[in-house]
């Protein structure tokens, strides 16, 4: 199901930030694993961070270590991906997907495995 939005997408130039956010349509994600997916021209959909709802353990791809953050934001039963130092080839559309399951997620889950996803938010990063 369509029951999630994303937001905080945009353009920006290399090394430069974008905060972006996942929230629910009419409940709080603070009980729900969640992770977030890009999908760019040319290249399949990869997972690139999740966090679990039991033990809040936080996953990252290799491509994405050390630049991205994500985190919950519980004032707001939100979560957040902070990204930092970005590369042209971090352009794509981001989308975040929720699940809420005793069993843990991880970077391999499908979206198709997941209960909730949203339509994406667009990430341009160009000279």
């Amino acid at each position: 199901q369509t029951q999630l939005v994303e937001s905080g997408g945009g353009s920006v130039q290399p090394g430069g930030s974008l905060r972006l956010s996942c929230a629910a349509a009419g409940f709080t994600l603070d009980y729900y694993s969640v992770g977030w997916f890009r999908h760019a021209p040319g290249k399949e959909r990869e997972g690139i961070s999740c966090i679990n709802s039991r033990d809040d353990r936080k996953d990252y791809a290799d491509s994405v270590k050390g630049r991205f953050t994500i985190s919950r934001d519980h004032a707001k039963g939100t979560v957040t991906l902070q990204m930092n130092m970005l590369k042209t080839e971090d352009t794509a559309v981001y989308s975040c997907a929720a699940v809420k399951s005793w069993d843990p997620i991880t970077l391999l889950t499908d979206i198709r495995e997941y209960d909730y996803w949203g339509q994406g938010t667009q990430v341009t990063v160009f000279a």
